[in-house]
Order: structure tokens, then C-alpha cells, then sequence
């Protein structure tokens, strides 16, 4: 079957924001003398709402009642510090550049809510590439859940053979097999020990990669 439609995550595998939200929140947990374990973070990234809430977590290392509002509010000023340094992962223009120039159909599914996707898509310069944008907004559950991706393909009128997803973490991966999507993993050092072995093919990085090269793999 000819692949005509490729559909992105975003957080951490065109922008990898992943690493920002890890690393702002290991300074919080630092702050009060504890390490924030990878392996526990790892399980609410790509979906919202998710097994783990690290608030509680550092409560419970603590020993005693934290403000969460206090919490949170230091968590989002170290966040934005380190979402000035977030930049396009090496090869992603390339790889959306050689997408269009193939003729696929361009979509974006997303667990993030609608005004962090239009802030840093802007911010990178990237908006225009995408026909068709899903985000949690759009939908009642969130990755891992399919609805996203299903909302993606009818809106770019493809079938799910036809389409393939790109996809960072473990979450995504399930939601983009759920609704029956091939996928590409694209691991970032958030999710790299993450078991992503259900996706067709697996790369390290967009550079130096041949879009159309992957693809045939999915014929």
C-alpha cells in the first residue's frame, strides 16, 4: 500500500520539550533534597493525566505536605527557563521539507493542549507544513488512547494503511497502534529507555535520514 499521509507527535520528537519539562522538574525535586527517579517521570510522558503524579511523588518522599500551587508555580518558571534553549531536533526541517516535496499529506497529533502547540510551532517556524492539527483539546481522552491519531486520518482522508506516525514515547506508540497506524520510533534521552520495539522501524535521529528510504519499509 503507497503511503500518502505522515503524522507527527510533537513534544520531544520534532521539539524535544520532554527533556525541558524532565529537567526543570528534577531542579524542584532537587530543591527539596530529593532526585526525581526517569523511569517514574517517564510514565506521563505523551499523555495527560497519566499513572504519575510527580507533586505526589515528592510529597511522598518527603515526607510532608507540600503546596502544590506553590509547586507547580516554580515548576513553570525553571520550565520556561529551559524551553529557551528548545530548538528543532537535528533534521526535522529536512524531513518535513522532503515530506511535502513527496506529496504526503502533512499532520500533527498531540496530548498537548492547542495553545502550547501554536506557541511552538510558531516559535520554530514550523505551522505552515501541517494540513491537518489534533490536539488534546480536540478529543476526551489523550494519548495513549487512538483518538487523536483516528481524528488525524479522517481529517486528512487517508486510510490507516496509508498513513504512518512518527512517535517518542511509549504512550504515543500505543496510541498511534491502536488505531491502526505503522509507526517510526524516534526516541529522545527522555524516552530512550523506553521499549518502543512495536514500531516498524526505529531511528536515532531525523539527520541524514531519507525520508523516502524510510518509507519503503512500509511498502
Amino acid at each position: 500500500m503507497t503511503i500518502r499521509a505522515i503524522i507527527f507527535d510533537f513534544d520531544g520528537t520534532l521539539v524535544d520539550t520532554e527533556s525541558c519539562a524532565y529537567d526543570a522538574f528534577s531542579r524542584v525535586y532537587e530543591e527539596h533534597g530529593q532526585q526525581l527517579a526517569l523511569e517514574r517521570w517517564a510514565l506521563c510522558v505523551g499523555t495527560v493525566g497519566g499513572a504519575y503524579d510527580p507533586y505526589e511523588d515528592l510529597q511522598r518522599l518527603t515526607g510532608r505536605a507540600l503546596d502544590r500551587a506553590a509547586l507547580k508555580e516554580r515548576f513553570d518558571a525553571l520550565h520556561e527557563e529551559t524551553l529557551r534553549g528548545a530548538a528543532l531536533r537535528p533534521g526535522t526541517l529536512a524531513v518535513l521539507e522532503e515530506a511535502k516535496r513527496l506529496g504526503l499529506r502533512i499532520g500533527l497529533a498531540s496530548s498537548s493542549d492547542r495553545v502550547w502547540i501554536d506557541r511552538h510551532l510558531r516559535e520554530q517556524g514550523i505551522a505552515s507544513y501541517f494540513e491537518v492539527i489534533c490536539t488534546r483539546d480536540d478529543v476526551e481522552r489523550a494519548k495513549p488512547d487512538p483518538a487523536l491519531y483516528l481524528l488525524a486520518i479522517e481529517a486528512l482522508g487517508v486510510r490507516t494503511s496509508e498513513a504512518v506516525a512518527v512517535e517518542d514515547s511509549l504512550n504515543g506508540l500505543k496510541a498511534a497502534k491502536a488505531a491502526g497506524l505503522r509507526a517510526i520510533a524516534l526516541p529522545n534521552p527522555v524516552t530512550a529507555h523506553m521499549d518502543l520495539s512495536g514500531a516498524e522501524a526505529m531511528i536515532e535521529s531525523f539527520e541524514g535520514q531519507s525520508l523516502a528510504e524510510l518509507l519503503e519499509r512500509f511498502k
